[in-house]
């Protein structure tokens, strides 16, 4: 079994590091903040997405081309993204260059200007990028989706924001957004490389350790009591796009594993997934069908995601539903459970041969549980999944009375 053996430690600010030595030529290290698209106010939509873009912008010390120039002098790659519960900047480098790396996402996240100028120039590229979302339904259905089961409440939000929201934000915005959930408690810094952890230690503590503020963000519980949904819209060109699916467990919750495993079989990236080998492999109705299980703090959802001509809808909607009903009146044998645990290990494992995503999954782990399970535990913990768990969580969550429905048609 291929094992890990991260080391936790705290700066001298309370900022959380998660080191993680692997012999490699690349290093990379990311600083990941609890303040994705969920913490937004309601006039705040898309705030946490355009910060993302606009720390960029330049620094006191340096100009946007410098912000984007002196990783990239020396052969490395700096980038960020934005999710529904957290920012990440990150970087990746020759392991020589750890300290530039450091130093100049230490630089942009302390010392963002947030020039006016910029900010407007990052308007427009934003709502080229809204833009360009709405133009591909394959991608704006699952949004979409979550608009829905969501109503109400800011995981419903989008995380790029509506084009009235991004040409209405200011500096102010930015800089109170920044202040109320950028504090070191709030944050974890992940590094997988061949670097000495004491070296990794020291140029941290040095680029970080001035960062202060109190406090952690505010978690509002999501409405739950929103009645499943059967919603049909025409915003499709081509193929008709269809989500069947509902609420599961938050990442806090035992039952997770089950979920995660009935997706994986579900539909899961093998191609021998139930549903590929009965929507697309045996009947041939559709190339793109999917299970998707998102986890968040407090809730998760679930969803089947459906690509198919329009003749074929509702021939594979059924289908769906057939393989639904099975999990939730059919046991799973005894081989059919193992086959699953051997299959969902395996593709954990195949996630350890990326020291990227092994930084990503490492520092979202601290951030959301302070700890980080070994590979040995998190195996035992598939293996005490039974065939009774997997059945209870198809009955919670499958249960066709509680199933939502979104359709993108011609």
């Amino acid at each position: 079994m291929i094992e890990l053996d991260p080391v936790i430690f705290e700066l001298s600010n309370g900022i959380k590091v998660v080191y993680l030595k692997r012999d490699a030529y690349v290093a990379h290290v990311g600083v990941m903040v609890h303040a994705g698209s969920r913490f937004e106010h309601p006039n705040e939509q898309g705030l946490a997405h355009f910060i993302e873009h606009c720390i960029f912008k330049g620094t006191k010390k340096r100009s946007a081309f410098d912000v984007f120039s002196d990783l990239d002098r020396v052969g490395g790659e700096l980038n960020a993204y934005t999710n529904k519960e957290e920012i990440a900047v990150h970087a990746s480098f020759r392991k020589t260059h750890f300290s530039i790396a450091a130093e100049l996402i230490g630089d942009i996240l302390q010392n963002s200007t947030f020039p006016e100028e910029e900010l407007k120039k990052e308007k427009d590229v934003i709502l080229d990028e809204i833009m360009s979302y709405l133009d591909s339904p394959s991608e704006r259905i699952h949004d979409e989706f979550e608009a829905h089961l969501f109503a109400g409440h800011s995981l419903g939000y989008n995380i790029l924001g509506t084009k009235k929201s991004v040409k209405g934000f200011t500096r102010e915005d930015i800089l109170q957004y920044i202040e109320r959930l950028f504090v070191p408690k709030n944050m974890v810094i992940s590094f997988v490389g061949d670097v000495p952890m004491e070296e990794v230690r020291t140029i941290l503590e040095s680029e970080f350790g001035a960062i202060s503020g109190d406090g952690k963000p505010h978690i509002e519980p999501p409405l739950i009591s929103i009645p499943p949904f059967h919603v049909r819209e025409k915003k499709s060109n081509y193929q008709i796009h269809t989500l069947v699916g509902g609420m599961a467990p938050s990442y806090n919750e035992d039952s997770r594993r089950a979920m995660s495993l009935l997706t994986n079989l579900l539909g899961g990236p093998a191609l021998n997934s139930r549903l590929i080998l009965s929507i697309r492999e045996k009947y041939g109705y559709a190339y793109n069908v999917e299970a998707n299980y998102t986890a968040y703090s407090d809730t998760g959802y679930w969803n089947i995601y459906l690509g198919t001509d329009k003749k074929y809808l509702s021939k594979a909607i059924k289908l769906i539903h057939v393989e639904l009903e099975k999990l939730i009146n059919e046991k799973l044998t005894e081989s059919e459970i193992s086959e699953a645990k051997e299959q969902l290990k395996g593709h954990l494992a195949l996630a350890l041969d990326s020291n990227m995503e092994l930084m990503f999954s490492l520092g979202k782990s601290v951030l959301l549980f302070g700890k980080i399970d070994s590979m040995q535990e998190i195996y035992e913990q598939l293996d005490l999944i039974s065939d009774n768990d997997i059945q209870q969580v198809a009955k919670s969550y499958f249960n066709p009375n509680q199933l939502s429905e979104l359709i993108f048609e011609f």
